[in-house]
Formats: C-alpha cells, sequence, structure tokens
C-alpha cells in the first residue's frame, strides 16, 4: 500500500512535520517518497507572475529530498508550474501520475469554519482523493 508515497511541501513549519512521517513511513514499507511541489503562477494585466521562483521551488525539494535520502529513505522530487489556486488539482493528478498508495501533506490546523473560508489544500485533497491522505499537523 506504501510503496509509493506522495510528500506535498510547500515550505511552511507544517508540511516540514509532515516530512518526517512520510519518510518514515517509506523506511518501514519499503517504499519510495515523492516530495512534490507546485509552484504557483498567475495571470495578471496580461502577464504571467510566479509566486515563487523556480530556484526557490527546486531549492526547497531538493533539500528535502536530500534530507530524507540522509535518513535512509528512497526519495525524488518533482515540481509542477500551476494556475494560483490549482495546488489541490495538481497534488491529486501527482498522485494518480506516480500511482501513489498515500498522500502526506502537512496543516496548518484550521477550524472547519476557517478551512471552509480560506479553502484549505488539505481540506480539499482529503475530500477529492481516491487515495489515503494522511495529514499531519
Amino acid at each position: 500500500m506504501f510503496e509509493r508515497i506522495l510528500l506535498a511541501v510547500d515550505g511552511s513549519e507544517h508540511s516540514r512535520r509532515a516530512v518526517a512521517v512520510a519518510g518514515d513511513l517509506a523506511r518501514r514499507y519499503d517504499g519510495e517518497v515523492v516530495v512534490f511541489h507546485a509552484r504557483e503562477h498567475e495571470l495578471a494585466w496580461g502577464s504571467d507572475v510566479d509566486v515563487e521562483s523556480a530556484e526557490e521551488a527546486r531549492e526547497l525539494v531538493d533539500g528535502i529530498v536530500r534530507e530524507l535520502k540522509d535518513a535512509g529513505t528512497n526519495a525524488r522530487g518533482e515540481i509542477v508550474r500551476v494556475p494560483l489556486g490549482n495546488v489541490p488539482r495538481a497534488i491529486l493528478d501527482a498522485a494518480r501520475a506516480e500511482d501513489a498508495g498515500l498522500i502526506v501533506v502537512g496543516t496548518r490546523g484550521l477550524s472547519d469554519w476557517e478551512r471552509l473560508l480560506l479553502g484549505s489544500v488539505a481540506h480539499k485533497v482529503v475530500h477529492l482523493s481516491p487515495v489515503p491522505v494522511l495529514v499531519v499537523r
């Protein structure tokens, strides 16, 4: 079941906590972690503006892959560029493409009301995913 784990990261403290959990599960089940990051961009006034640079995204993912490998976990990274607001769909698409048996994401620990108002990525992934999702606080 956990042969391939998709670990969705965004650089927050909450996603950092998810790294250790995904790594531990992968080692226990002799699996692989795919460190996934969706780099958002926005079309504004006819120009295409990145929320973060490609370099920042690569540093984030490469650092986590290196950390996991140093701990004895089979890991690799993947970065995609998506329109602003499409991160949940990108995570689900990546999980399907990678044939992941589990998605691991961090959350800020919002209440149901706050999630409803803010549209939490983790909340959307949990509700739309056909595979199990482990949400780490």
